[in-house]
Protein backbone atom coordinates (compact mmCIF):
# COMPACT_ATOMS: atom_id res chain seq x y z
CA UNK A 1 0.00 0.00 0.00
CA UNK A 2 1.80 3.26 -1.12
CA UNK A 3 1.77 6.66 0.75
CA UNK A 4 -1.45 7.84 -0.74
CA UNK A 5 -3.56 4.41 0.31
CA UNK A 6 -2.48 4.88 4.38
CA UNK A 7 -3.48 8.37 4.37
CA UNK A 8 -6.65 7.53 2.66
CA UNK A 9 -7.25 4.62 4.68
CA UNK A 10 -5.87 6.82 8.18
CA UNK A 11 -9.07 9.49 6.69
CA UNK A 12 -11.85 7.07 6.35
CA UNK A 13 -10.65 3.76 8.85
CA UNK A 14 -11.24 1.53 6.63
CA UNK A 15 -8.98 -0.43 4.32
CA UNK A 16 -11.41 -2.36 2.64
CA UNK A 17 -12.09 0.37 -0.04
CA UNK A 18 -10.80 0.03 -4.24
CA UNK A 19 -7.30 1.68 -3.91
CA UNK A 20 -7.90 3.52 -7.20
CA UNK A 21 -10.29 5.71 -4.72
CA UNK A 22 -7.56 7.06 -2.55
CA UNK A 23 -5.45 7.63 -5.89
CA UNK A 24 -7.56 9.45 -7.60
CA UNK A 25 -8.23 11.61 -4.41
CA UNK A 26 -4.48 12.42 -4.26
CA UNK A 27 -4.38 12.79 -7.75
CA UNK A 28 -7.61 16.10 -7.47
CA UNK A 29 -5.56 17.35 -4.42
CA UNK A 30 -1.76 17.37 -5.81
CA UNK A 31 -3.73 18.93 -9.02
CA UNK A 32 -5.71 21.51 -7.15
CA UNK A 33 -2.82 22.22 -4.44
CA UNK A 34 -0.62 23.14 -7.64
CA UNK A 35 -2.79 25.38 -9.18
CA UNK A 36 -3.85 27.23 -6.01
CA UNK A 37 0.05 28.11 -5.10
CA UNK A 38 0.63 29.35 -8.38
CA UNK A 39 -2.22 31.47 -8.49
CA UNK A 40 -2.39 33.35 -4.96
CA UNK A 41 0.78 34.53 -3.08
CA UNK A 42 1.53 33.18 0.27
CA UNK A 43 -0.43 30.16 -0.23
CA UNK A 44 1.48 26.90 -0.42
CA UNK A 45 0.06 23.90 -2.45
CA UNK A 46 -0.93 22.44 1.15
CA UNK A 47 -3.75 25.29 1.03
CA UNK A 48 -5.06 24.42 -2.93
CA UNK A 49 -5.15 20.57 -0.87
CA UNK A 50 -7.59 22.36 1.81
CA UNK A 51 -9.84 23.06 -0.89
CA UNK A 52 -9.95 20.20 -2.60
CA UNK A 53 -10.77 18.57 0.38
CA UNK A 54 -13.85 20.81 1.58
CA UNK A 55 -14.98 20.55 -2.28
CA UNK A 56 -15.19 16.51 -1.64
CA UNK A 57 -16.26 16.67 1.77
CA UNK A 58 -19.68 18.87 0.42
CA UNK A 59 -19.33 20.91 3.78
CA UNK A 60 -17.37 22.09 6.50
CA UNK A 61 -14.54 20.81 7.91
CA UNK A 62 -12.89 21.38 11.90
CA UNK A 63 -9.32 22.15 11.89
CA UNK A 64 -8.64 18.02 13.36
CA UNK A 65 -10.43 16.86 11.01
CA UNK A 66 -8.50 18.69 7.58
CA UNK A 67 -5.03 17.73 9.74
CA UNK A 68 -6.23 14.36 10.01
CA UNK A 69 -7.57 14.01 6.31
CA UNK A 70 -4.37 15.36 4.87
CA UNK A 71 -1.77 14.44 7.26
CA UNK A 72 -0.43 17.75 7.99
CA UNK A 73 1.09 19.56 11.03
CA UNK A 74 -1.70 21.72 12.13
CA UNK A 75 0.20 24.89 12.16
CA UNK A 76 0.83 24.49 8.20
CA UNK A 77 -2.58 23.90 8.02
CA UNK A 78 -4.42 27.02 10.10
CA UNK A 79 -1.96 28.99 8.25
CA UNK A 80 -3.05 27.99 4.69
CA UNK A 81 -6.43 28.44 6.56
CA UNK A 82 -5.88 31.80 6.88
CA UNK A 83 -4.48 32.75 4.15
CA UNK A 84 -7.40 31.32 1.92
CA UNK A 85 -9.85 33.55 4.27
CA UNK A 86 -7.85 36.71 3.20
CA UNK A 87 -8.39 35.75 -0.42
CA UNK A 88 -11.96 35.03 -0.17
CA UNK A 89 -12.01 31.44 -1.24
CA UNK A 90 -12.72 29.89 2.80
CA UNK A 91 -14.73 30.54 5.39
CA UNK A 92 -14.46 30.08 9.67
CA UNK A 93 -17.72 29.24 10.75
CA UNK A 94 -19.30 28.33 14.49
CA UNK A 95 -21.85 26.30 14.62
CA UNK A 96 -24.40 26.39 17.83
CA UNK A 97 -22.97 24.97 20.43
CA UNK A 98 -19.68 24.23 18.93
CA UNK A 99 -16.66 24.22 20.74
CA UNK A 100 -14.58 25.43 17.63
CA UNK A 101 -14.73 26.61 14.69
CA UNK A 102 -14.80 24.87 11.11
CA UNK A 103 -14.13 26.04 7.83
CA UNK A 104 -15.65 25.50 4.46
CA UNK A 105 -15.36 27.05 0.98
CA UNK A 106 -17.20 30.42 0.60
CA UNK A 107 -19.01 29.21 -2.67
CA UNK A 108 -19.43 26.67 -5.18
CA UNK A 109 -15.96 25.18 -6.61
CA UNK A 110 -14.42 26.11 -8.72
CA UNK A 111 -16.34 29.48 -9.29
CA UNK A 112 -15.21 30.69 -5.73
CA UNK A 113 -11.48 30.23 -6.67
CA UNK A 114 -11.73 31.91 -10.22
CA UNK A 115 -13.57 34.42 -8.12
CA UNK A 116 -10.88 35.19 -6.13
CA UNK A 117 -8.38 35.27 -9.12
CA UNK A 118 -10.39 37.59 -11.05
CA UNK A 119 -10.65 39.63 -7.61
CA UNK A 120 -6.75 39.53 -7.48
CA UNK A 121 -6.25 40.70 -10.90
CA UNK A 122 -8.63 43.31 -10.90
CA UNK A 123 -6.93 44.74 -7.93
CA UNK A 124 -3.22 44.08 -9.44
CA UNK A 125 -4.63 46.33 -12.78
CA UNK A 126 -5.75 49.00 -10.55
CA UNK A 127 -2.71 48.96 -8.14
CA UNK A 128 -0.48 49.30 -11.76
CA UNK A 129 -2.93 52.08 -12.95
CA UNK A 130 -2.14 53.89 -9.78
CA UNK A 131 2.15 53.47 -10.23
CA UNK A 132 1.74 54.10 -13.61
CA UNK A 133 -0.23 57.57 -12.63
CA UNK A 134 2.09 58.39 -9.99
CA UNK A 135 5.37 57.75 -12.09
CA UNK A 136 3.97 60.03 -14.64
CA UNK A 137 3.26 62.57 -11.83
CA UNK A 138 7.06 62.43 -10.56
CA UNK A 139 8.21 63.06 -13.92
CA UNK A 140 6.45 66.19 -14.18
CA UNK A 141 7.74 68.32 -17.06
CA UNK A 142 10.80 66.78 -16.97
CA UNK A 143 12.88 67.53 -20.52
CA UNK A 144 15.22 65.47 -22.49
CA UNK A 145 15.41 62.47 -24.94
CA UNK A 146 15.41 60.35 -21.56
CA UNK A 147 12.38 61.92 -20.19
CA UNK A 148 10.54 62.20 -23.19
CA UNK A 149 10.80 58.01 -23.90
CA UNK A 150 10.14 57.52 -20.22
CA UNK A 151 6.81 59.46 -20.38
CA UNK A 152 6.09 57.79 -23.81
CA UNK A 153 6.51 54.37 -21.94
CA UNK A 154 4.33 55.08 -19.02
CA UNK A 155 1.62 57.01 -21.08
CA UNK A 156 1.14 53.56 -23.12
CA UNK A 157 1.49 51.13 -20.21
CA UNK A 158 -1.66 53.59 -18.14
CA UNK A 159 -3.42 53.14 -21.47
CA UNK A 160 -3.47 49.55 -21.58
CA UNK A 161 -4.23 49.07 -17.98
CA UNK A 162 -6.68 51.50 -17.67
CA UNK A 163 -8.38 49.20 -20.96
CA UNK A 164 -8.19 46.33 -18.73
CA UNK A 165 -9.62 48.07 -15.34
CA UNK A 166 -12.53 49.36 -18.05
CA UNK A 167 -13.08 45.72 -19.56
CA UNK A 168 -13.58 44.49 -15.95
CA UNK A 169 -15.85 47.17 -15.08
CA UNK A 170 -18.25 46.66 -18.01
CA UNK A 171 -18.19 42.67 -17.94
CA UNK A 172 -17.24 41.72 -14.13
CA UNK A 173 -18.71 44.61 -11.98
CA UNK A 174 -17.70 44.27 -8.61
CA UNK A 175 -20.42 42.47 -6.45
CA UNK A 176 -20.71 41.28 -2.83
CA UNK A 177 -20.19 37.54 -1.70
CA UNK A 178 -19.49 34.58 -4.58
CA UNK A 179 -20.13 34.64 -8.16
CA UNK A 180 -21.80 31.75 -9.49
CA UNK A 181 -19.69 31.81 -12.66
CA UNK A 182 -21.93 28.97 -14.27
CA UNK A 183 -25.26 30.55 -14.20
CA UNK A 184 -23.21 34.18 -15.24
CA UNK A 185 -22.03 31.83 -18.32
CA UNK A 186 -25.08 29.62 -18.94
CA UNK A 187 -26.96 33.70 -18.97
CA UNK A 188 -25.07 34.76 -21.71
CA UNK A 189 -27.26 34.23 -24.81
CA UNK A 190 -24.53 31.89 -27.49
CA UNK A 191 -25.38 35.09 -30.47
CA UNK A 192 -23.29 37.45 -27.72
CA UNK A 193 -21.04 34.54 -26.80
CA UNK A 194 -20.52 33.71 -30.83
CA UNK A 195 -19.84 37.36 -31.25
CA UNK A 196 -17.01 38.13 -28.36
CA UNK A 197 -15.49 34.62 -29.40
CA UNK A 198 -15.04 35.98 -33.14
CA UNK A 199 -14.11 39.66 -32.26
CA UNK A 200 -11.39 38.02 -29.89
CA UNK A 201 -10.59 35.01 -32.55
CA UNK A 202 -9.91 38.13 -35.20
CA UNK A 203 -8.01 40.67 -32.39
CA UNK A 204 -5.67 37.71 -31.99
CA UNK A 205 -4.81 36.83 -35.83
CA UNK A 206 -6.84 33.61 -35.13
CA UNK A 207 -9.73 34.00 -37.91
CA UNK A 208 -8.25 32.44 -40.81
CA UNK A 209 -6.79 29.37 -39.02
CA UNK A 210 -10.39 28.75 -37.70
CA UNK A 211 -12.00 29.14 -41.07
CA UNK A 212 -9.97 26.61 -42.72
CA UNK A 213 -10.22 23.99 -39.80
Amino acid sequence: MGKAERESVAATGTSSRDPRVARAQRELLEGVGKDIAASFPGITRLGGQIVAALYLAEGAMSMDELVESLGRAKSNVFANLRGLEAAGIVERRREAGARHDSFALKGKYPDVVVGAYLTRLRGVVADKCVLSRRALAMLGDAQGEEADRLRERLHLLLSKYEKFALLFDEFLPVMEGPIDLLALIEGIPAPVVAAVAASARAALGLASKVKRT
